[in-house]
Parts: C-alpha cells; sequence; structure tokens
C-alpha cells in the first residue's frame, strides 16, 4: 500500500511542472472532446446511412387497387 502512495506523489511531483506550463487563459477541448466529437460524427453518419436505406425501400407509388378504391369512394360520397 505505501508502494501506491510513494508512485501517487511522484506522479503528482512530474505532472505539477506539466501544469504549470499550460496558458490559463486558454481553454481547448482536449483529447476527450475530439473523442465525443469523433463519437458523435460516427453516430450521425450511421444515421444517414440507415434512413438512406429505409427510404429506399418505400414505395411511393399508389397502386392501381387503391387509386381505383379511392374513386369509388368518392364518388359514393358525392351521390
Amino acid at each position: 500500500m505505501s508502494d501506491m502512495s510513494a508512485s501517487a506523489s511522484l506522479a503528482m511531483t512530474h505532472l505539477v511542472p506539466l501544469a504549470k506550463e499550460l496558458d490559463e487563459d486558454k481553454v481547448t477541448p482536449g483529447v476527450l472532446g475530439f473523442i465525443v466529437f469523433a463519437v458523435m460524427a460516427l453516430a450521425v453518419w450511421a444515421l444517414m446511412k440507415s434512413m438512406t436505406r429505409h427510404m429506399g425501400r418505400v414505395n411511393f407509388a399508389e397502386s392501381d387497387e387503391a387509386e381505383g378504391s379511392a374513386a369509388d369512394k368518392g364518388a359514393a360520397k358525392r351521390a
């Protein structure tokens, strides 16, 4: 257990000087921001690909039976 605290304190002594070198007025998203953005971009790409596939399966043209039955119903309502 004492080895863990010694390694943690050693890591802190090496990281503290690195933190001092950062400009405190500059804010950057860093690696985590890039990873989140990349995951979101991949999710949007996958959704667009899926939507394109599903829209390709949609039949926009009405069948002849549907047109005929709609005309019959319209004529019956007018009479």
